[in-house]
């Protein structure tokens, strides 16, 4: 992946060639979450908007405990961590979120109008957790599973390893 001189490359935001969406960042990320959540009949609170801000602010996956509290410093009060998660179940329900379930913790979609299957590559030295599109590995998935009787319409894969920061160290 970095043959050719293509340096720090993989590190910036890319639109994936195989679809057709775009990966948000900032404003434009929370205007695409909240198009999206509304497009599916829910309402864009204050408290889901504050939600959504806090998970996005992180660089890392983040506990809904992770959450309440970044919301609670936000808010001058305190958000209890129950009602962090429901709304998290919400966004991930809504594909405003992804959850990494070998960490209990969430990620915000940066293209929550595109749904994807997910494979999470994730950091046991560090925590990072990137989250990337392949289908046609995830359609194996489907079709192994349905080959043994079980239906999986959306598996997750965990890779766990280590990122090419820690590893370089």
């Amino acid at each position: 992946m970095l043959a050719g001189g293509a340096g720090e490359d993989y590190l910036k935001p890319q639109v994936m060639t195989r679809h057709d969406h775009q990966l948000h960042q900032g404003d434009s990320l929370t205007e695409a979450a909240r198009a999206r959540l509304t497009l599916q009949g829910e309402q864009w609170t204050g408290m889901r908007a504050a939600v959504f801000a806090a998970l996005a602010s992180f660089a890392k996956p983040a506990s809904a405990y992770d959450v309440a509290e970044q919301v609670s410093k936000t808010q001058g009060r305190r958000v209890a961590a129950n009602s962090v998660y429901r709304i998290l179940d919400l966004f991930v329900g809504a594909n405003l979120a992804r959850r990494v379930e070998s960490a209990n913790a969430y990620v915000a979609n940066q293209h929550p109008a595109c749904l994807h299957d997910c494979i999470f590559l994730i950091c046991d030295t560090c925590g990072q957790a990137v989250h990337i599109d392949d289908d046609s590995l995830t359609k194996g998935v489907r079709e192994a599973a349905k080959g043994a009787g079980f239906s999986a319409p959306r598996p997750v894969i965990e890779v766990r390893g280590t990122c090419g920061d820690c590893d370089s160290h």
